[in-house]
């Protein structure tokens, strides 16, 4: 019988890496700080409310990206993982499921970052990126991201 943790999950998941202009503190701080998050979480378009986000492992992260249609998609998601200035793993709990897993690496003005979003499925996987445009979304979020550390500065 095949292990599924040692399987290989290419057909399941999304991977972004970046080299983003800011040094980790800062990084870390638009990831870490629910007062910044919303200024650059989701696609182009769309806006985020964050009713909760208790940063440690157990703790929950309650968020609403609201869509340029008017639509909300409530979201619940679990932290795994909290390791400070190196890594945020939490697991996505409404729909779509998904363990996200960024890595946060050191490079003094710049920090180094690789997010992935493990889908529980292959099939899961699919519709996301055909229902949800996921790995646009991802793209979006990035270079959001790094334009927001740009006036952080």
């Amino acid at each position: 019988m095949e292990n599924k943790a040692n399987s290989n999950t290419a057909d399941r998941e999304l991977l972004i890496t970046k080299e983003l202009d800011a040094p980790i503190d800062l990084v870390w701080e638009a990831w870490s700080n629910p007062q910044h998050i919303c200024n650059w979480w989701g696609p182009n378009g769309f806006t985020c409310t964050i009713s909760k986000m208790d940063l440690r492992p157990g703790g929950e992260w309650n968020l609403v990206l609201h869509g340029p249609d008017g639509t909300d998609y409530k979201n619940h998601s679990i932290f795994e993982d909290i390791i400070p200035q190196q890594k945020i793993v939490y697991r996505h709990e409404s729909s779509p499921k998904f363990l996200a897993t960024i890595s946060f690496e050191d490079r003094g003005e710049q920090t180094f970052i690789s997010w992935r979003m493990l889908f529980d499925t292959h099939e899961d996987f699919i519709q996301t990126v055909k229902t949800f445009k996921a790995d646009e979304g991802l793209k979006q979020n990035i270079v959001k991201l790094q334009d927001y550390l740009l006036g952080m500065k």
